[in-house]
């Protein structure tokens, strides 16, 4: 009984590290998870990394194979499409909302923000972590718990895929001013501006990420 609690640590502790590797992509996309040269690689018994791939294929960042093989899913565009669809429509929702509820404060926190994001433009990852930063400042400003939530685990999937969307100067560029409008339109308390521009956004940034992996999987093939 005592052992219970160790075993969920570690199988957390497995879940945690397969989910980061899937989503940073060191496990590549249609990739074959051997639970024996898996298990020795991370220096863990097969249970909790069964407990592990078992959660993992359950949010579907895995896939269980008619065979009984677990592999990492491929980037399919079709499904990309779908996610970033669905984040759109919660990002416009909570734009709306943020224009309704947002507080002089809150709009000073948006600018400090947006003046980060143009300060690190030319920087890959440091524009995306101050994008992001943006995009969560609004939800939390917005306040729908549910919203929030559905959010949480459409960001979760997307983490596949950012780097796609903000690998070009060009598309840094486009979504810094973007979220130029978009922090205006939260300051004027413009709602239908504010849904639109978000809305745009992110199917802006499906667009980018389908055209890299579109352009990298021709280069394998």
């Amino acid at each position: 009984m005592p052992e219970s609690p160790t075993r969920n640590t570690g199988a957390h502790l497995v879940y945690a590290e397969l989910k980061r590797r899937i989503l940073r992509l060191e496990l590549k996309p249609g990739e074959r998870i051997y639970e024996p040269a898996m298990a020795s690689a991370l220096q863990v018994s097969r249970t909790p990394l069964r407990e592990a791939i078992r959660r993992l294929i359950s949010e579907g960042l895995l896939e269980q194979q008619p065979t009984g093989g677990v592999l990492v899913p491929a980037l399919d565009e079709g499904a990309i499409s779908e996610l970033y669809e669905v984040r759109a429509a919660m990002e416009s929702l909570m734009a709306r909302n943020a224009c309704l509820k947002a507080t002089p404060g809150d709009v000073e926190d948006l600018k400090g923000i947006l003046e980060r994001n143009a300060a690190m433009v030319t920087f890959a990852d440091d524009a995306m972590r101050q994008g992001m930063a943006l995009h969560a400042k609004i939800a939390a400003i917005a306040g729908n718990s549910w919203a929030r939530r559905f959010h949480g685990q459409i960001s979760s999937h997307m983490e596949r895929y950012r780097h796609f969307t903000n690998s070009t100067q060009e598309r840094r560029h486009q979504a810094l001013a973007q979220h130029r409008i978009l922090v205006d339109a939260v300051a004027s308390g413009d709602p239908e501006k504010a849904a639109a521009i978000a809305f745009e956004h992110v199917m802006g940034a499906r667009d980018a990420a389908v055209r890299a992996i579109s352009g990298a999987t021709g280069a394998g093939a």
